[in-house]
C-alpha cells in the first residue's frame, strides 16, 4: 500500500505538471491557475477552520493584505510587485499575531462574527484611506509580465507548498492538539493543552499561505482594488465553499472542492447565465445535505469503515486517528 502511494504521487504531480502543455489554450490555463489558487486558499483556511475548528469569515482580511503589499511596493516605490511574494505573506503573519490573541478568546459564532467584521474593517479602511491606498480606483500594474504557464508553475508551487507544511503539520503532535480543541476545547484545557497558543499555531501558517497567494493574485491579474481582495462574498464565504464541497479537515478536499467550484461555476455561468448563482447554490445544498462530509471526506470515511469491517471492528477504525 505504501508503494501504491508512492507512485500514485508521482503519477499526480507527473499530470499537474503536464496540464499546462495539454490545455494549452490561455483560457483553460487560465481556469487551471484560478483552481490552483481556490485551493491553496481552502488548504491554508482547512488548517484553522477544518483542523482547529475556528471557522473564520476574516480570510479575506489576510488575502488582501498580501496582495495590497505586493501592489503598495509598485505604487510608492516603483518596486516590482514580485518582491510582495516576499513581504505579503510576512505582513499577513505579523497582523494575524494581535488577531489571534484578541479573537481566540472568543468561541463559536462569536468568533466567527468577530473574524467578519475584521475583513470588513479592513476593506473600508483600504477603501477610504485614499492618499495610501489608492481608494476605490485600485492599483493597476502597467509593467510587462510572464505568460501563463509561468503564473501557473508558480500557483502550483505555492500549493505544493500549503499541502506539504499541511501535511507535516496534521502528522504532528500539533494537529492532534487542533483536532483536540475542535473537538472540545473545555477537556483539552483539562488536559493541559494551552488552546489559545496551539489556536494561534493553526492561524500562523493559515495567515501566511493567505497572504502569499494574495501577493501572487496581485502579480496575475495586475489589478486590485479593496472590494475585491478583501470581499467577504467573493472571497473569505467562497474559500469555506471550497472547503465544504471537497471535504473539512481533509488533506485533498480543498483541492477537489476548487476543481469543482471553478469547472461547475464556468459550466453553469455559460449554460444558464444569471441563474447560475442559483443552480451553485442549489448544488452545494445538496452536496450539504447528501455528503455532509464533502467529497473527500465520504471517501474517506468510506475506506475506514470497510477497514473496519475487514477487521471486524468498525467502530475502532472510525475512532483510529
Amino acid at each position: 500500500m505504501h508503494r501504491y502511494r508512492i507512485w500514485a504521487a508521482v503519477a499526480l504531480a507527473l499530470l499537474a505538471l503536464a496540464l499546462p502543455f495539454i490545455f494549452n489554450s490561455p483560457y483553460y490555463q487560465h481556469m487551471l491557475i484560478l483552481i490552483l489558487i481556490w485551493a491553496a486558499l481552502g488548504t491554508a483556511w482547512n488548517l484553522l477552520g477544518g483542523y482547529c475548528g475556528q471557522v473564520s469569515f476574516g480570510h479575506a482580511a489576510f488575502f488582501g493584505l498580501g496582495a495590497y503589499s505586493a501592489g503598495l511596493l509598485y505604487l510608492h516605490l516603483g518596486a516590482s510587485p514580485w518582491w510582495g511574494m516576499a513581504l505579503g505573506p510576512v505582513v499577513a503573519t505579523l497582523v494575524s499575531i494581535p488577531i489571534g490573541l484578541i479573537c481566540f478568546r472568543l468561541r463559536g459564532p462569536y468568533f466567527a462574527l468577530a473574524m467578519l467584521a475584521l475583513g470588513e474593517i479592513f476593506r473600508l479602511v483600504f477603501l477610504n484611506w485614499i492618499s495610501f491606498t489608492n481608494g476605490p480606483r485600485g492599483i493597476l500594474m502597467v509593467a510587462a509580465r510572464p505568460g501563463k504557464i509561468l503564473f501557473y508553475y508558480l500557483a502550483l508551487a505555492i500549493l505544493g507548498l500549503a499541502l506539504w507544511w499541511s501535511y507535516l503539520l496534521i502528522k504532528s503532535k500539533f494537529g492532534y492538539y487542533f483536532v483536540s480543541i475542535r473537538e472540545d476545547q473545555d477537556a483539552a484545557e483539562a488536559l493541559g493543552i494551552p488552546t489559545t497558543r496551539y489556536k494561534l499555531y493553526a492561524l500562523l501558517p493559515s495567515a501566511f499561505l493567505t497572504g502569499l497567494v494574495g501577493a501572487f493574485y496581485m502579480n496575475y491579474v495586475a489589478f486590485i482594488e479593496p472590494n475585491v481582495v478583501f470581499s467577504l462574498g467573493n472571497v473569505s464565504v467562497m474559500i469555506i465553499l471550497v472547503v465544504i464541497l471537497g471535504g473539512v479537515a481533509t488533506l485533498w478536499g480543498p483541492t477537489v472542492g476548487a476543481a469543482m467550484y471553478i469547472a461547475l461555476g464556468e459550466l453553469f455561468r455559460a449554460q444558464l447565465g444569471a441563474a447560475n448563482v442559483l443552480a451553485f447554490g442549489v448544488l452545494v445544498c445538496l452536496v450539504i445535505l447528501f455528503l455532509p462530509n464533502g467529497v473527500v471526506g465520504e471517501v474517506d470515511l468510506f475506506k475506514r469503515l470497510m477497514g473496519g469491517k475487514r477487521r471486524g471492528d468498525v467502530g475502532g477504525s472510525l475512532g483510529s486517528p
